[in-house]
This record gives structure tokens, C-alpha cells and sequence, in this order.
């Protein structure tokens, strides 16, 4: 028996032809002499029809037939009697004239139902299951299509994918490695990448002129919804470019991208904003601009006025902020608003001031402290109309910033107001070139050392370090950031510099990138890239709630693999082997070794 047809292909068109088809049994329905058998692969459902009077044979193996059987079916296409308007298939059904059961089943401990409820542990650990159901197929089918996708454009534009090394040198810059013990070299340690990135500027040095790459990487670090300890980035490098380059093929890609696997028409090009625009007016470095709700400066009203929380704020170098939620302080109780406030401190603010204009009247409890012509000054700055309501954060400019930048992603949360339908395309550029790390008491490079500084900003470097911006450029998809890159210094004397700003020192400089700087000795083209988070693109492209619905073997938050049991632990002939020993009996899941 040899398939010829996936059975959700089947359609009118194949009426009166012989066809086999393979696959679980999905359900199965005895009528009292007519078995129906809904036969599921992974393109879909079609019903198959038991009749002795076709074949008793096959009639009488249908007969043990249960859920999750393997089976095969060779039957004769018919113009189904009860179309099944819900299924691509509901308009035929096979009657059977022959069945192979390949292997029969136990009763799965998940029902293989988009909908079956199961918890998100039952389905991790049974996930070969979990990828039975339609929609798990649906998710791994369309990543599919989109890495395919990528690579007709970027193949078609002349980019050469290019694997580099999984086995690296451990560099302490950034998230932690994950480290891999040398069995060949006691004591010594490869590192899985973070990211490409050296190797892809090695490979522009190298006269490539444009790569790209779909590949994993790796950071350990603590986990959320949208990151895991392995992940897929799509990784570009170009040769004799600027920012509007990287950009401009960026968009076309995307455009494609987004047209092959959606059927969606992307406006191109984006819109842009650079990054003090993007947190004065939003709060956040990927803006969600889907909704409104852009935040207000009140700092010289509220330096004067009668309210101390404000004015106090003001006057010890802080800020007053606030958004204004138009059209909706109905939708406000008081009761609301206090679990705004709570909210409100959980993203770093002390509290939450408030006012409601509705019905011409003022409701608020920092009201009384504010004069009729502060008053009708708050109203002008916010463009207040009837059923506003504005709320407030005094703080220091940073906390005040992202508290209300959260806010406002919140309250269009719980107004329902995130259309997962609409893509709202975005590019932040002119970011930071370095951040301070109250840790480190130094500064470090906002994105990584190999970042190109703004040119009119390179006689800040020694001066006024924090004012530099840099050739920096993140893309952002409804408030979710999907890739980031920056052009990259490809002078040997500016990179030297740029690790003497960042407080390292020749030795470590040398020990750490000395490869990378050996390089730009020989001839270095003007470069940039850009790297997205594949993983991420497909759960917001298919509107998932987690990454782990769109990895086909994802890690729980606590970097396991409920499946397999990984990680394990490594016997005792395997650490003699890599010169390790445990220093610390295993426990609670952490094992600690030494050299």
C-alpha cells in the first residue's frame, strides 16, 4: 500500500477516483452497519466509510479501530451523502475497499483537539502529541514557509548564507554563555554563540559583500514569554552600506515576507522615529502605536501648584508626566483606577494621581490643590474633552517615562484596544551609543562595542559620552521588538577608542577581540547588519500568545525540557574525560562542576 493523496487534499474533483491515504484515526463512529472512520494528517480531515457490502474485510478490521491508531485506507471517492460545511473535505468521503492498521494506540493523555485545555506542562511533556493537533501543525507549517520565503529573497538579492562556528571563545560581554567543556584541551571552555556577530563582520573583511544566515543561538539567562535558552535568529551583513541601505532592503524583505505567507500588503517604507522622540512621547523604545495615549510633559504647571506630590517632584530635579485615556473615564471606576495605581508601582512608579472630566465636571482627589486657570492649562496641554481621563506619575524622568510607558500598553490591554490583526510596522533609530551600569559603575555599549557612533557625535566620545548617539536601528511590530542592528566601526583606530571609553583595558581588549582587531588591519569595507528573532516574527505573525507555540521542542521557563529530562546530569567517566568534578552533590536542579 503506497499513499497517494495527503487526506486533507481531497476535494469534488477527485469523485470516482481510487485513492490511499495514511494517517490517525481521529474519530471513529459505528452506525450499525457503516463504520465512519475521520482519518487526520497533517493537511487536514476526511472521512472514510466502512461498508461490508464494499468490503467486508476492510468492514471487519474497522471494527477494532480506536483514536490514534496509524492506519492506512485505499478506498473509491464519493460525493459525500451529509456535507460537513466546517471541513475542506466535507463534500466527499472515501469508501473503503481495503485497511492496514500500522500500529494501534494507547489513550493519549491529551485529547488531540485544539481546544482540549490541557496545561501548558501536560503538553510540553507529551509534546510529540501536542504536535498532532491542526493548530500546532498550522504553526510549524508557516514557519516553514517564512524561512523559505526569507531565503528566495535574500538568495534572489544576492546575499550568500554562510554557517559560522557553534564552538566559540567564551567572551563575559553581555548574557551569559553557555559554556561546553573541551575534553581535547583539560580546563578550557568553547562558548555557544549569542550571536554571529564577529564571525559576520569577519566575513565582510573577508570580501563576502553581503551574508545572511537562519541559524540558532544561545544566551543563558532567565526567561519569559517571548525568549528561551536556544533560539532562531535570521542574521544580515552588507558590505558598502549606511543606515538607509540596511533599511531600505529590510522593508522589501519584509513587504515579500509578509505578502507570500499572510497575503498582507505592507505599506512601505516605515515610519521612523528616533529614540528620544520614541520615550518622550511613548515611554518605551518600541512604541506601540496601534492606539493613542502619548504622554504629556506638566512640569512647569506642576512646579507651581499647590499640590506638593507634584511640585516637590519639580523642584528635587524630577519630572511630572501624564496620558490621557480619551474618551473612556467611564470606563474607569475608582475601583479601576486603584488597580491602575497598583499596577502603576509594580513598573517602578510610587504612585498614581488621576483626574476625570465628564459631563463638564472635574472628578479627582488632587483636584482642590489646582486653580481654575491651572486647571483649563492641564485641559489645553492634554486636549481634554468630555469622558477624559488623565493619569499621573511624578518621579525621576527615567521612572516616570516607563512607568507610563507600561501604563499605556496596560490600559489598551484592558480596553481591548490591541488589534492582533493590524501590523503596525516601526523603525527606532538614533539609540544610545552606551548606558551606565550602576553594577559595573561604568559605562557599557547599549547594543555591543562594534557600534558605529553618529559621525557629528564622534567628538563626544571624550567629552560628554552619554550624549553620543549611535548608528543603532531597532525594527518594532505592534510595541514588540522583532530585530535590531546598527552600521558597524570598521576603522581599526575608532574601535580602539571605543573599547578605551568603555573602560578596557589593551590586555583585555587583546584577549578578548584580538582576532577581530588583527582583521581591520587588512583592509575593512564600511559595514552593517541587522538580526531578527525568528521565533518571535512567527508568534506575533501567527497573533500566539508564547514563543513556545511556534518551536516545535521549546524549553519550559526553567530552561527544561519536560520531554526529554534535559538537562541531565553527566556521569562520572564522562567528567574524568573533560577534566571536571562535581564540587557539589546535584540538587534542586543545580550542579555545580569544577577543572
Amino acid at each position: 500500500m503506497k499513499r497517494t493523496h495527503y487526506a486533507g487534499v481531497l476535494r469534488t474533483e477527485h469523485i470516482d477516483q481510487r485513492v490511499t491515504v495514511m494517517g490517525w484515526v481521529h474519530k471513529r463512529r459505528n452506525l450499525g452497519g457503516l463504520i465512519f472512520v475521520d482519518l487526520r494528517d497533517r493537511e487536514g480531515i476526511v472521512q472514510v466509510v466502512f461498508d461490508p457490502d464494499v468490503d467486508q474485510t476492510a468492514y471487519e478490521a474497522a471494527e477494532k479501530l480506536r483514536s490514534e491508531f496509524v492506519i492506512g485506507v485505499t478506498g473509491e471517492v464519493k460525493k459525500r451523502q451529509s456535507v460537513n460545511p466546517q471541513l475542506p473535505t466535507g463534500q466527499i468521503e472515501i469508501f473503503a475497499q481495503a485497511l492496514v492498521i500500522f500500529s494501534e494506540a494507547q489513550i493519549p493523555p491529551i485529547h488531540i483537539n485544539d481546544e482540549d485545555g490541557a496545561g501548558e506542562g501536560l503538553r510540553l511533556k507529551y509534546r510529540y502529541l501536542d504536535l498532532r493537533k491542526p493548530k500546532m501543525q498550522a504553526n510549524l507549517i508557516f514557519r516553514n514557509n517564512l524561512t523559505k520565503a526569507v531565503r528566495d529573497f535574500f538568495n534572489r538579492e544576492g546575499f550568500i548564507d554562510v554557517e559560522t562556528p557553534f564552538l566559540n571563545k567564551p567572551t563575559p560581554e553581555g548574557a551569559r554563555d553557555y559554556l561546553v567543556p573541551s575534553r581535547v584541551n583539560p580546563g578550557h571552555f568553547y562558548a555557544l554563540p549569542q550571536s554571529p556577530q564577529i564571525f559576520k563582520q569577519l566575513l565582510m573583511v573577508s570580501g563576502m559583500d553581503r551574508y545572511y544566515q537562519i541559524t540558532k543561538c544561545f544566551r543563558d539567562e532567565d526567561l519569559r514569554a517571548d525568549r528561551q535558552p536556544e533560539f532562531t535568529q535570521i542574521d544580515v551583513e552588507m558590505s558598502f552600506v549606511d543606515t538607509e541601505d540596511i533599511l531600505k532592503i529590510n522593508e522589501a524583505m519584509l513587504q515579500e515576507v509578509f505578502k507570500k505567507t499572510m497575503d498582507v500588503d505592507l505599506k512601505i517604507p516605515f515610519p521612523r522615529i528616533d529614540y528620544a522622540e520614541a520615550m518622550e512621547r511613548f515611554g518605551s523604545d518600541k512604541p506601540d502605536l496601534r492606539f493613542g495615549f502619548e504622554l504629556k510633559v506638566l512640569d512647569q504647571l506642576a512646579g507651581n501648584s499647590g499640590f506638593k506630590v507634584f511640585s516637590e517632584t519639580v523642584a528635587g530635579g524630577g519630572t511630572v508626566r501624564g496620558i490621557n485615556i480619551k474618551g473612556h473615564a467611564r470606563d474607569f471606576s475608582r475601583k479601576d483606577i486603584a488597580s491602575l495605581e497598583e499596577y502603576a508601582k509594580t513598573v517602578g512608579a510610587k504612585g498614581l494621581a488621576w483626574m476625570k472630566f465628564a459631563q463638564g465636571e472635574i472628578t479627582s482627589p488632587i483636584g482642590k490643590f489646582f486653580e481654575e486657570e491651572e486647571i483649563l492649562a492641564i485641559r489645553a496641554i492634554f486636549e481634554v474633552e468630555d469622558d477624559d481621563l488623565i493619569l499621573f506619575v511624578a518621579d525621576t524622568r527615567e521612572v516616570a517615562l516607563t512607568a507610563l510607558g507600561a501604563l499605556r500598553v496596560e490600559v489598551a490591554k484592558r480596553l481591548d484596544l490591541l488589534d492582533a490583526g493590524e501590523l503596525n510596522f516601526l523603525w527606532v533609530t538614533e539609540f544610545p551609543l552606551v548606558e551606565y551600569d550602576e553594577q559595573e559603575r561604568r559605562y557599557v555599549a547599549k547594543h555591543h562595542p562594534f557600534t558605529m557612533p553618529r559621525e557629528e557625535d564622534i567628538a563626544l566620545l571624550d567629552t560628554d559620552l552619554a550624549r553620543v548617539r549611535a548608528k543603532a536601528y531597532d525594527i518594532v511590530l505592534n510595541g514588540v521588538e522583532i530585530g535590531g542592528g546598527s552600521i558597524r566601526i570598521h576603522d581599526a583606530a575608532l574601535q580602539k577608542r571605543m573599547f578605551q571609553v568603555l573602560g578596557l583595558g589593551e590586555e583585555e581588549v587583546k584577549e578578548k577581540f584580538g582576532f577581530l582587531i588583527e582583521a581591520f588591519k587588512y583592509g575593512t569595507p564600511p559595514h552593517g547588519g541587522i538580526a531578527y528573532g525568528l521565533d518571535r516574527m512567527v508568534m506575533l505573525m501567527r497573533g500566539a500568545g508564547s514563543i513556545r507555540e511556534v518551536i516545535a521542542f521549546p524549553k519550559t521557563q526553567n530552561a527544561a525540557c519536560l520531554m526529554s529530562g534535559a538537562p541531565g546530569l553527566a556521569d562520572k567517566k564522562n567528567l574524568e574525560e573533560l577534566s571536571l568534578q562535581m564540587v557539589k552533590e546535584a540538587g534542586n536542579g543545580t550542579n555545580r562542576t569544577s577543572d
